[in-house]
C-alpha cells in the first residue's frame, strides 16, 4: 500500500469512528424514545446503518494492520508496484498514464491501477521502450511503454 492510500484507510477509518458511529448510536437513540421498535422504520433503518458501520470499520482495521506501506520515491528501475507508467495504446496511439497501487487503494478514474488488474501483472518487469500485450476482458490490447517514474 502507498503511503497515500494508508492515509485516506486511516482518514476513513478516522471519520467513522469519530462522527459516523457517535452519529448513529444518537440515532438509534432517539428512535428508541419513539416506542414501538417492532414497527419503528427509523429504528430498523439506523441498526443497519450501525451494522453497516461497525462491519466497514472492521474492515479498515483489518487492512491497515496487515498493509505494509511502500513509499514509491525510494524505488527506481522496472515497473513494479508504485510505479508510475505513461503508456501509448498502440491501437489507438491514446497516451494513458497509470499509478500501479494496491487493490485497497485502486481507483481506475483516478488512474490508480490495481496491481491485481491484467494490465499491471502484464507491466511488471518491463522497462521503457517495451511493448506489453495484454489480454483485457474488452479483449487483447498492445501498449508501449514511454516512461516509467516513482514519486
Amino acid at each position: 500500500m502507498t503511503k497515500s492510500g494508508h492515509a485516506a484507510v486511516e482518514t476513513e477509518l478516522k471519520q467513522l469512528k469519530s462522527i459516523e458511529r457517535p452519529a448513529i448510536i444518537q440515532a438509534i437513540a432517539e428512535a428508541r424514545e419513539h416506542g414501538d421498535l417492532s414497527e419503528n422504520a427509523e429504528y430498523h433503518s439506523a441498526r443497519e446503518k450501525h451494522s453497516f458501520i461497525e462491519g466497514r470499520v472492521k474492515d479498515l482495521e483489518g487492512i491497515l494492520s496487515l498493509a505494509e506501506v511502500i513509499d514509491p520515491a525510494s524505488l527506481s528501475g522496472s515497473i513494479k508496484f508504485g510505479a508510475t507508467v505513461t503508456l501509448i495504446d498502440e491501437d489507438t496511439d491514446e497516451e494513458k498514464t497509470w499509478q500501479i497501487v494496491g487493490e485497497h487503494e485502486a481507483n481506475i478514474e483516478k488512474s490508480l491501477l490495481n496491481i491485481r488488474s491484467p494490465i499491471a501483472k502484464a507491466l511488471i518487469g518491463k522497462d521503457e521502450g517495451d511493448n506489453v500485450e495484454v489480454k483485457t476482458p474488452g479483449g487483447q490490447k498492445s501498449y508501449e511503454v514511454i516512461s516509467i517514474s516513482y514519486c
